[in-house]
């Protein structure tokens, strides 16, 4: 749960800076607000958080 929402966090304060800088349409944004509420209900929604939750652990386990 606690990736899920720092994903969320990430995407959105990205979307955000690319909405200011108008590298992002709202109209892009909402796309792909719909394309995640899309793909949430169907079967790869599992898949797709099992690989954020495997890249998280891939990224937290890095030492610089």
């Amino acid at each position: 749960m606690a990736v899920s929402i720092s994903v969320l966090l990430l995407l959105m304060i990205l979307a955000v800076v690319f909405l200011r800088n108008g590298g992002l349409k709202f109209w892009h944004a909402t796309v792909c607000v719909l394309l995640g509420f899309f793909l949430a209900g169907t079967s790869m929604a599992p898949t797709i958080a099992n690989g954020i939750s495997t890249t998280a652990g891939v990224v937290s386990g890095l030492h610089p």
